[in-house]
Order: C-alpha cells, then structure tokens, then sequence
C-alpha cells in the first residue's frame, strides 16, 4: 500500500492557533473534527510549497516564516496510510469567511484539546509547545478511528491491543 504524502500547519498568533471545523466536505475523514489547515501535496511539488498553496487556498492568508515541527505516520487502515509533514507559522491579515473544507476559527492553545480532535492530535499538539526541535511521531489506529499506539521518535510510548 502506498502512503499519501500531505502537510498539516496551525498558524499562529496571540496564543491562539488558527483551526478549521471540517464540517462541509462530503465523504471527509475527518468530518466533525478540529484540525489544522493544508493538505495532499500534488506532483513535483516540496512540503513546503504544498503547505503554502494549501494555506493560501484554504484560508486566503500568505503563510509566513513556516517551521517543520514534525513528521507524522498515520497508519489508518480505514483510509490508507499518511505521512504528513507538519509545520507551524504566522500570517498576517483575517481568514476567508468562506473556506470551501470547513470553518475557521482562531482557537486559544490551551483550549485546543478541548475541542472535538482526532486522538492523536492530542498526542502532537502538545508537543508543539513543548519541543523546540523536528520531531518524528507515529500514530497507530484501529477500524474505526481509535487511536491504539504510538510512537516518538522512534521509541513506542504506548502501544494497545490491535497493532
């Protein structure tokens, strides 16, 4: 099975992360769920201009000083495998009210993880502000979208019974 190469950036100001609703795709994987902005990367393109086009596409914003925080394995047997270069920046200017994938919100970080996420970006959220280096995480899920395992760095730190 081939793995899906997309990225993944929360723009950043005043304390708060700029996150979209993912509530108006049909057929979306992450239908209902808070996540960051961006996307698949398309032929010949490098993450970092992926997540620019993305940004700009689905925001309307110019990102700005984009920093590689992470690399993230999915390994999602419901919808194919993902590797996903994640990234932090700054943007200047408001959001599109009419972001054709959800809706956006500027979200204070310590109310993030209240929000409805995946699993695991209750994993790496945290480690944005906690690791100033490029970090390497990978998230193991179950059918149905229970996260079961994971792993930083390369060091398992959880692990559950349907790996």
């Amino acid at each position: 099975m081939s793995m899906r190469l997309t990225t993944l950036c929360y723009i950043e100001r005043d304390g708060r992360w700029l996150m979209m609703n993912r509530v108006k795709k049909k057929n979306d994987e992450n239908a209902g769920k808070w996540i960051g902005v961006g996307g698949h990367l398309e032929e010949g393109e490098s993450p970092e201009e992926c997540i620019a086009r993305e940004v700009l596409e689905e925001t309307g914003l110019t990102l700005k000083n984009a920093r590689l925080r992470g690399i993230l394995t999915f390994i999602l047997p419901d919808w194919g495998n993902e590797l996903t270069f994640l990234y932090t920046g700054e943007a200047e200017g408001e959001p599109r009210p009419d972001c054709p994938e959800g809706v956006l919100r500027w979200i204070p970080r310590a109310e993030a993880l209240s929000l409805p996420l995946w699993e695991g970006d209750r994993v790496f959220l945290p480690l944005l502000d906690t690791r100033q280096d490029c970090f390497s995480l990978k998230l193991i899920y179950a059918p149905g979208g229970r996260l079961t395992g994971w792993a930083l760095d390369g060091k398992k730190i959880q692990s559950g019974e349907n790996e």
